[in-house]
């Protein structure tokens, strides 16, 4: 089975490095790595399109070699599919991240976007993420041990080479910081972000510098969540797919006058001699 390894964290994280070791040393597995140059955390399902990405082997010594790239993790799962591995990747990990990404974090998530960029392609994929030690249920910190992680996570690739995962589905991991016996299949839990807007420098001319985010987070306590597992020193493991289509408000919207609305924006709107907009 042909496996990417990617990451947020960058090529040099030891999160990747781990989860390297661990996948590449299982039998019939044949493991490369496509990762951002630096660290890109947080850059969710951005892409690169105005310029050309450079790319360059980093070795990894015992003379393995993965490719760093200036873009992005979905550029990283881009480039594996368009060829640059001569072979279309089998299975997506995107991971270890250095920080849990447990409920609604996974949509700013650089590390579970790489992962949505494998089963948009119809590539099944798995987002690894470790809590950091001492930080309680935040993101991130300086210390970790991506040991039990690593190798949970290539017992799991195993067993999806031998039955795998509807090619439309992810695997979101997240792993809690201290040693763990526990494991638990959970649903994305919902975070009680604490942000402020807080004023941290002015000019002279007015203009002022303010910090938004990364103030400690909470989170809704609700059995069977991600959030509640990590919580209580349980691996959580949640099936994660793309299909945000909100089916009951289908139903919901068909139910308005949509066709009314329309009508009364074109009689609103002027003229235009029933053709599209400018620059259409």
């Amino acid at each position: 089975m042909r496996v990417l390894i990617t990451n947020d964290d960058g090529i040099h994280a030891n999160g990747l490095r781990e989860l390297y070791r661990a996948v590449s040393a299982l039998p019939g597995v044949e493991a490369s790595v496509i990762a951002p140059d630096s660290n890109r955390s947080a850059t969710a399902r951005s892409i690169t399109t105005r310029s050309p990405l450079w790319v360059r082997e980093v070795a990894f010594g015992d003379g393995v070699k993965g490719f760093a790239t200036d873009g992005t993790p979905v550029d990283c799962v881009r480039f594996a599919q368009l060829g640059l591995l001569d072979e279309r990747p089998e299975l997506i990990v995107s991971g270890i991240n250095h920080g849990s990404n447990l409920g609604d974090d996974i949509t700013y998530s650089g590390t579970v976007a790489a992962a949505l960029e494998g089963i948009v392609l119809g590539i099944p994929a798995i987002a690894v993420s470790q809590q950091a030690e001492n930080v309680g249920m935040g993101w991130c910190g300086r210390e970790f041990d991506f040991e039990v992680g690593a190798r949970f996570t290539a017992e799991l690739v195993r067993a999806l080479g031998a039955e795998p995962m509807p090619a439309d589905t992810l695997i979101n991991i997240n792993c809690p910081a201290e040693a763990t016996t526990n494991v638990e299949v959970t649903h994305l839990g919902k975070r009680l972000y604490k942000d402020e807007l807080r004023l941290v420098d002015e000019e002279p001319e007015g203009g002022r510098r303010y910090e938004i985010y990364g103030f400690e987070p909470s989170f809704k306590d609700e059995e069977g969540s991600d959030l509640s597992a990590v919580a209580r020193g349980r691996i959580s493991v949640t099936p994660v797919h793309f299909d945000l289509t909100d089916r009951a408000g289908i139903e919901s919207l068909r139910g308005r006058d949509l066709g009314e609305m329309l009508a009364v924006a074109r009689a609103d709107a002027p003229s235009s001699g029933g053709g599209p907009p400018p620059g259409r």
